[in-house]
């Protein structure tokens, strides 16, 4: 079915005259006359006020093969009072592309902090062991100075990052329409990295998996600086396999933002975003938690038992999120 077609078949429907469609268009009856014969077509401006006024996707409107209307969110209408930006296919190809450039980079900051504790760990077992001939308060007090330098590359690479795609924010909370072609540019690129999302994830959960056999290994020794080598170890397994989750999901979650897919969806950036504080207040009192049990009145002074604490809160944090999806899915029902 042509455009005209749908138009006029769209018109029908909501029971109106050309004379008044033209009206809520700002545009003459003549002009939509021309589009329901096919002697001319609207401009994409035009496509995507008739996309509001009618309520359906745009791709209805422009793609032939769609016999079925593709109705939209409520939220999203043409009485919503908020303007809705539109993505041209020049932004998201240059989008991508900037996600697909600093994917590495993310990918390599998460893996430094994962493995930032080794050397405090490393340090202050040797010395514990009288291997380096250096105390255990110095031994702890390098390992924490080595532990700043990788989480300091760290967070260079991922501010570095966020300023290249700072100008695409608005893609995180902002409803949005794209271009004709670009939702189906984006669908093809996104079926042909398919593969290598679910071949990374594989990867990366089998590495997390298999990261504890060093600790079992080291558990049938007995000897606490092979467990605490052992420790480093895995920490490097969970590492590599969170490249491959990082790598993936900055690839994935690019083209889940310009399709307002997964995380991105309308009707989720509609509402009130309250995961950002509650994360944000949790990790402040994580931190608080952390400089009181090593640093405070009562603590032991010795960051490299004290670390726990960040794998212990991270695992909670797991929970966290989970228990507050679940709330969110109860009050919307």
């Amino acid at each position: 079915m042509i455009l005209g077609d749908k138009i006029m078949n769209l018109r029908k429907k909501a029971g109106w005259s050309q004379e008044e469609l033209a009206n809520r268009l700002n545009v003459t009856r003549q002009s939509v006359s021309k589009w329901e014969s096919a002697q001319s077509i609207p401009d994409l401006d035009r496509v995507i006020q008739l996309s509001r006024i009618f309520e359906v996707s745009t791709d209805f409107l422009l793609k032939e093969e769609l016999e079925e209307p593709e109705y939209l969110a409520e939220e999203v209408c043409i009485d919503s009072a908020e303007p809705v930006r539109r993505v041209s296919m020049e932004e998201a190809s240059e989008y991508l592309r900037l996600r697909r450039e600093t994917a590495p980079k993310i990918a390599a900051g998460t893996f430094l902090c994962i493995i930032s504790p080794i050397c405090l760990l490393m340090l202050g077992a040797l010395s514990e062991y009288s291997i380096l001939d250096i105390s255990e308060d110095m031994a702890g007090g390098i390992g924490l100075c080595l532990l700043l330098i990788p989480v300091t590359i760290a967070v260079v690479l991922f501010l570095s990052c966020d300023a290249k795609v700072k100008a695409y924010e608005f893609l995180d909370n902002e409803i949005i329409e794209t271009e004709y072609g670009v939702t189906g540019m984006i669908r093809d690129r996104k079926k042909q990295f398919q593969d290598t999302y679910s071949s990374l994830n594989t990867k990366g959960t089998v590495l997390c998996i298999l990261s504890v056999i060093p600790l079992f290994l080291a558990a049938c020794v007995d000897i606490d600086l092979i467990s605490v080598a052992s420790l480093c170890v895995m920490l490097v397994i969970v590492g590599i396999g969170c490249i491959a989750f990082t790598y993936a999901g900055v690839i994935q979650g690019s083209m889940d933002r310009l399709l307002q897919e997964g995380d991105y969806t309308k009707e989720k950036k509609k509402r009130k975003d309250w995961f950002g504080p509650i994360s944000a207040i949790y990790w402040l009192i994580v931190t608080a938690m952390f400089f009181w049990y090593t640093y405070g009145p009562d603590g032991n002074g010795q960051a490299r038992y004290s670390w726990v604490l960040w794998v212990i809160a991270g695992v909670l944090y797991g929970a966290l999120i989970v228990a507050m999806k679940l709330i969110e899915r109860f009050i919307r029902k």
